[in-house]
Formats: structure tokens, C-alpha cells, sequence
């Protein structure tokens, strides 16, 4: 059985304090293939589809389209503040492995 990925409070804070919603934009992860370990994240804002799973908090919106859900399968979606740069990231139970980058996996 599937399970929906879930969104951090502080991922969604982070979408309200760059505005997001306010220009109509939601984040968007999807899964694509490439990258050094066989798939790869792809994390950008974007306008919501159709076939889009909608996840929503704090007034935001993240958004998965259908093909990349079963690879996020309860996979955790957060925001993370480092000295060497803030980013989103996807805690994913489903990857077998991943590069150091953090944008890459294999299952």
C-alpha cells in the first residue's frame, strides 16, 4: 500500500516566507531519472496540474505528479538550514542508497 509523502511544518514555512502561494505557486518534487545513483529529484515552484497530488499547510502547497508518487511513498519532505546552505530535502525510506549531493538515489 501507498502511502502519501508528508511535508515538514518548517518546509511549509519556508514556502510562506518566499511567497509561494502568493504567486500562485506551489512546490513541486518530482522524480526523474538520471543522476549518479539512477533517479533524481527535481525540486522547483510551479504552477499545480490536474493529476497532481495536492499537499497543503500553513495556506501552501506542495505538489507530486502522478508518476513520481510511488517512488515518494511515505517518503518525508522538509527544509533544511546548514552553514553550507539551506535546501529541500526528501528523507525517502524507499531509496536503497543515495549520492552525497542528496538529489540522487537508486531503489
Amino acid at each position: 500500500m501507498q502511502l502519501p509523502p508528508k511535508v515538514t511544518e518548517r518546509a511549509f514555512a519556508r514556502l510562506a516566507e518566499i511567497g509561494a502561494s502568493a504567486q500562485g505557486q506551489a512546490l513541486r518534487v518530482a522524480v526523474e531519472g538520471g543522476g549518479c545513483s539512477g533517479f533524481q529529484y527535481e525540486i522547483e515552484l510551479d504552477q499545480p496540474k490536474d493529476d497532481d497530488l495536492v499537499l497543503e499547510g500553513s495556506g501552501e502547497k506542495v505538489v507530486v505528479d502522478s508518476i513520481s508518487l510511488p517512488f515518494l511513498s511515505d517518503a518525508v519532505i522538509d527544509f533544511s538550514e546548514e552553514l553550507i546552505g539551506a535546501r529541500f530535502v526528501i528523507e525517502n525510506p524507499n531509496a536503497t542508497s543515495s549520492c552525497g549531493c542528496g538529489t540522487s538515489f537508486s531503489m
